[in-house]
């Protein structure tokens, strides 16, 4: 009779020790991730791109209203993006709770990094039972140099909350597997739909889960039919989001055709990247917030060297299959999630590759990483000590690594210069310092930077642009002009060079030319509130023979 308490006091006690070793990981991970990355408090918000989602945004910055929603989930055009109307509802509530305080839009960002990197040690830890492996991809996630654009970035809270939502499908997906059950299955269907619709970035995790399904939640016993057929509503739902992204980026007219660059160039630039990503994880050094993408077909022996590279770890993770399945599912998750930002398709101001694109991606190589390092060292005398005295050092490294990379978003001249300092021709750093100096009164230096931007790319719009507001406030109306026309030359639908044009024209009394040019911006973007008014000035003006337009 007194056997029975004593049965119970092992068992309890170990769970103890579980529930309790959970919660020092995670608060490790919280307190890491805090020290690495507490800075951007301080942070402003930068020109690139955060204009466009927050401080100049005048449909996000009075917070959450019906007008607000309706805009969110509509498919007019909007400025470069495309659509992910949870995420601009996610601004609209931050502009909502703080204003343009930029320093609390910086730290919800990093709450949900934190977040993603809970639940990702949460995810793996049970699906796979392995604690200490678990936490060490977990915190690779959260103290990687290369998550630090995604998390310092602003304009990026659609990368951070749709991994939140991809993480808390994830947890959802193996509770699920569980326990099987209509509810549970429908919850994950649900948790994935709003994921969709922070960003499409998404649309890989039914093929991560046919890959999680055979490791480490081997469902192999089930039968292969079921497994796919399950994922049908997953994908359906993907399928969707594409078309209502492809459709985004078709109104707004900013998809990048193959006359401009070549599918021999992109299927070239995508082969190299995917071997420089793995390079950045090993050496996350000068990184840059914009890599410029190639205008000329790169070399054979990059093309050639990185085709063999991955048929080579290709091979070799097929081989290993049997003994080590993570090494080829870690491959696949790397090499399956990152094909939606390859470059196939190009929308807007695309670069050769990009640090943010490799956010969750980059899960699949550390997951190689997090189980592939203890088998190799399996055999050492003193594993334990030695496992725990590298992984210390290790991540004291990384935090140091991160702590610097997140000071160069502290404002947008210091993103800027140390990306030109890191990277070579790069117009839209040229571009975007540009207009901090001209901000700052540093006329004739902004002037510089915009033409080294044209210099370096003649076609860019946005530099062409600068430079016409740059030349028309300084009295040189004929050179903003050329400078307006260039820019329709190279996109004809871009309503900021539309209207700019349009109000030197009726100051010029050239009100028939400038009436079309307004109107033109407002077919392509009808809410434009300074076409608009532009417009009525310009038909009074016309009708009183008044040239004055402000």
């Amino acid at each position: 009779m007194h056997d029975a308490p004593m049965m119970k006091k092992p068992s309890n006690k170990l769970t103890f020790l579980k529930v309790r070793n959970d919660i020092l990981i995670c608060l490790f991970l919280v307190i890491a991730t805090l020290a690495g990355y507490w800075q951007v408090n301080d942070y402003a918000f930068v020109k690139y791109d955060d204009t466009v989602y927050v401080s100049e945004n005048n449909h996000v910055l009075p917070g959450l209203t019906v007008r607000g929603l309706a805009w969110s989930f509509s498919f007019h055009p909007k400025d470069r993006t495309y659509w992910h109307p949870l995420t601009w509802l996610s601004h609209m509530l931050d502009c909502q709770l703080f204003g343009l305080r930029p320093g609390m839009h910086h730290l919800m960002n990093l709450l949900f990094h934190m977040a993603s990197s809970l639940l990702l040690f949460l995810v793996f830890k049970r699906m796979t039972g392995s604690l200490w492996k678990s936490a060490f991809v977990a915190g690779l996630f959260a103290l990687h140099p290369l998550s630090v654009e995604s998390v310092a970035w602003i304009a990026e809270r659609k990368n951070v909350l749709s991994t939140f939502f991809w993480m808390l499908t994830m947890l959802l997906y193996t509770s699920y597997v569980k326990k099987p059950g209509y509810g549970r299955y429908l919850l994950v269907v649900l948790v994935f739909a709003l994921g969709l619709l922070a960003k499409p970035m998404l649309v890989t995790l039914p093929f991560v889960f046919l890959l999680l399904d055979y490791w480490p939640l081997k469902r192999q016993e089930s039968q292969a039919l079921y497994l796919v057929l399950e994922k049908l509503p997953f994908l359906a739902l993907s399928m969707v989001c594409i078309y209502f992204s492809s459709l985004s980026l078709q109104r707004a007219g900013i998809l990048i055709p193959t006359e401009a660059i070549p599918m021999d160039l992109r299927l070239a630039n995508a082969l190299v990247s995917y071997v420089a990503y793995i390079g950045k994880i090993i050496w996350p050094f000068n990184l840059a917030f914009f890599y410029p993408y190639p205008t000329t077909m790169l070399p054979a022996w990059q093309i050639v060297g990185s085709g063999l590279f991955v048929v080579c770890v290709s091979i070799l993770a097929v081989l290993a299959f049997g003994k080590r399945p993570y090494i080829a599912i870690g491959w696949l998750w790397y090499i399956g999630s990152l094909l939606p930002v390859s470059g196939i398709m190009q929308g807007g101001l695309w670069p050769a590759m990009a640090d943010r694109w490799g956010y969750v991606p980059f899960i699949g190589l550390l997951l190689i990483i997090g189980w592939g390092i203890p088998d190799i060292v399996s055999r050492w005398r003193h594993k334990e000590l030695g496992l725990a005295t590298l992984t210390a050092v290790f991540f004291l490294i990384l935090m140091s690594c991160t702590w610097l990379q997140v000071g160069y978003w502290s404002n947008n001249t210091t993103l800027c210069e140390h990306a030109l300092d890191v990277t070579s021709g790069n117009y839209v750093a040229h571009n975007n310092l540009g207009l901090s100096l001209e901000e700052q009164g540093r006329i004739a230096a902004a002037s510089s930077q915009y033409s080294e931007a044209l210099r370096t790319k003649p076609d860019s719009v946005l530099a062409h642009v600068n430079l016409g507001n740059l030349m028309w406030k300084q009295g040189k109306a004929e050179e903003a002009i050329n400078h307006y026309s260039e820019a329709l030359r190279v996109r004809p639908n871009y309503d900021k060079a539309l209207n700019n044009l349009g109000v030197i024209f009726a100051r010029q009394g050239k009100f028939r030319e400038a009436i079309a040019l307004f109107r033109k911006a407002l077919r392509v973007r009808p809410n434009s509130t300074a076409a608009r008014d532009n417009l009525k000035k310009a038909l009074a003006g016309q009708r009183k023979g008044n040239r004055q337009l402000q």
